[in-house]
């Protein structure tokens, strides 16, 4: 990383924008192609090892329809933003490949009452022990 090191930010600035390609159903190898680097490169962006410079991440903020301020927000941000709940996902656990079938899954169904169901059937199955404290 060219003699800095890494941070905090650009961590989390690197887990969303591995959320964000995910959600958005591209490949590394998809967003490499449009930003015009190697699939290896976005690998590093996403894992923090590069850090994202300001246009390259305007690029993305672009490519992955989202504002530049995304990727900067922080969760004291998000209290009461009608438009966080997508934002205030936990990152971490949408890194893993189960996760993000589950909410492809999710969201192809298009019986709203169904997701509701399987919402509920979620929630439920929750234990105090799974709640954060």
């Amino acid at each position: 990383m060219s003699g800095r090191t890494r941070n905090s930010r650009d961590e989390e600035i690197a887990k969303r924008v591995r959320a964000l390609r995910l959600q958005r159903g591209l490949s590394q190898s998809q967003l490499s192609s449009v930003l015009h680097v190697t699939p290896q490169q976005v690998q590093k962006y996403e894992k923090g090892t590069d850090r994202i410079s300001a246009g390259r991440l305007q690029q993305i903020a672009e490519v992955l329809q989202a504002p530049v301020a995304f990727f900067y927000e922080g969760p004291a941000d998000l209290d009461g933003a009608p438009d966080a709940a997508p934002i205030a996902l936990d990152f971490d656990f949408l890194q893993s490949g189960e996760a993000m079938r589950l909410v492809r899954a999710y969201a192809q169904i298009s019986n709203r009452s169904v997701r509701l169901h399987l919402l509920r059937l979620a929630e439920s199955m929750v234990t105090e022990t799974d709640r954060p404290q």
